[in-house]
């Protein structure tokens, strides 16, 4: 019984992550979009930033910038959140740490304005295996008392990030629901 659920589930995952991805329409980078509020068209381009879960660091109306925070990528449980496109990047981020950060330009020209994206993809670079363990902090009672504060064992390290490029397919789904926007 728990085996059918278990398979129900995960094709069901694997087909909303698939599915997520599969329209093929090929938007330009940046899009035109039409108009001439400039204030329709930036808290447009606020709520496509926001629908993607993504934490806005930094917004400036005079330069046409629009800066997201890191967000770390979804995996395969967690087919709410769209950043992950398809079931291979959905199952790259199950395996392995993933995050994410886009910057956004909103740039005047005659008839509208052209907002491009640029989404920026890392991976998590561990240094060695992290030995973080309880035991080791703890005082143990069958020795003597000693004063060494520095019992906490960790990661010697702090993680790096190695860039991955730029990740086209999250691109082009901020393009898409730009365009629908308007």
């Amino acid at each position: 019984m728990f085996s059918r659920h278990w398979l129900v589930m995960t094709t069901c995952i694997m087909v909303s992550a698939g599915c997520a991805s599969s329209q093929s329409v090929v938007v330009s980078n940046p899009v035109f979009v039409p108009g001439n509020n400039q204030e329709v068209v930036w808290e447009r381009t606020v709520d496509v930033v926001h629908s993607y879960q993504f934490p806005i660091k930094r917004e400036d109306k005079l330069d046409g910038i629009i800066e997201t925070d890191y967000k770390v990528g979804a995996s395969l449980l967690e087919p709410w959140h769209k950043d992950s496109r398809g079931f291979t990047s959905r199952l790259e981020s199950s395996l392995q740490s993933i995050r994410r950060r886009a910057f956004l330009n909103v740039t005047r020209v005659e008839g509208g304005y052209l907002v491009g994206v640029e989404v920026f993809k890392e991976l998590e670079d561990l240094k060695g295996l992290a030995a973080n363990s309880a035991g080791a902090a703890t005082f143990q009672t069958s020795l003597d008392l000693t004063r060494d504060l520095d019992l906490v064992v960790g990661e010697t390290a702090p993680s790096g990030w190695l860039p991955q490029g730029r990740d086209a397919a999250l691109e082009q789904a901020f393009l898409r629901r730009l365009r629908g926007q308007f």
